[in-house]
């Protein structure tokens, strides 16, 4: 079985692709012949958000790619600031037109909150996400969506949702690299038969500079992005790396190894690291 062909059954009973693409900071103009590239190479799961400005793109290059539009995955966001019901039924509206689809594989709400409360403020809009949780499964009911999930979301984001709503999310989408292993709140989706997907698998870039990181992927003979996405897929997440270049998708799906669960344990106990210019993002403790 080709890692392409490699899948988590969600507890809706929908299969997602474990190994996806992510088009974060892809410009929208290139990001058609990137999905179009990516599935060419093999990969069915692609990734993208209302924030990133490139859901045209994603659509376009889904529509050329020369596969059916069963057998692609295709999953974007509804922006973290919308938390009202009329709005996300809108903006799910709105870029199903974008991307010229009949429907999306799934979406999810971008951030428990609106990025610019991220790092600031503890209120968790658990009213304001219940709303858009409410238009995301109307749209499901609708057939514009086959699933819905969460993003960023703790414990008692998924909480709010488990109790106040009909349907549990499918999927949570968090950072997860090396210097950044959410134990706890992994396991507690998983626990809650919730997918896991892991975004951000080379901490941005920052693992490449990592002393550490590049003496064990020298030791397993494989580059810092290899050792860092097969460290996800061992936590048994579905991981999102992102890039537009198809000689690094190709690499970043080579992932064959494994690591011995006493280097995962050392992998693990790596210290955060510093994020450079990506700091400023507020996925990355920054402040908008």
């Amino acid at each position: 079985m080709s890692i392409f062909d490699e899948t988590f059954t969600m507890n809706n009973g929908l299969k997602i692709p474990k190994l996806a693409l992510g088009v974060w900071e892809i410009p929208d103009e290139k990001t058609a012949d990137a999905v179009e590239n990516a599935v060419k190479i093999g990969f069915r799961h692609i990734d993208t958000a209302q924030a990133y400005g490139n859901e045209r793109g994603v659509g376009e290059g889904v529509r050329n790619s020369g596969i059916s539009r069963d057998q692609l995955f295709v999953n974007s966001k509804v922006a973290a600031e919308i938390k009202d019901y009329d709005e996300a039924k809108k903006s799910i509206d709105e870029t199903l037109n974008k991307m010229g689809l009949d429907y999306l594989d799934m979406m999810i709400i971008h951030n428990p909150q609106p990025w610019k409360e991220v790092n600031q403020g503890n209120d968790r809009h658990f009213e304001g996400n219940l709303e858009t949780w409410r238009a995301m499964e109307d749209a499901v009911k609708a057939g514009k969506l086959k699933t819905i999930g969460v993003s960023s979301f703790q414990k008692e984001d998924l909480d709010n949702l488990i109790k106040n709503s009909d349907t549990k999310p499918a999927v949570n989408q968090i950072q997860i690299h090396i210097g950044d292993t959410p134990s706890e709140l992994i396991k507690y989706s998983q626990d809650n038969g919730i997918v896991v997907e892991a975004f951000s698998p080379i901490a941005h870039g920052a693992a490449m500079n990592n002393d550490l990181i590049k003496k064990m992927a020298a030791k397993y003979n494989v580059s810092v992005p290899q050792l860092c996405i097969r460290y996800d897929w061992q936590l048994n997440v579905v991981v999102l790396p992102k890039t537009a270049n198809p000689d690094h998708m190709k690499s970043n799906a080579d992932i064959d190894f494994v690591i011995s669960d006493e280097d995962m344990a050392t992998l693990a106990k790596i210290e955060q690291m510093e994020y450079g210019d990506a700091s400023a993002f507020p996925v990355f403790g920054g402040k908008i």
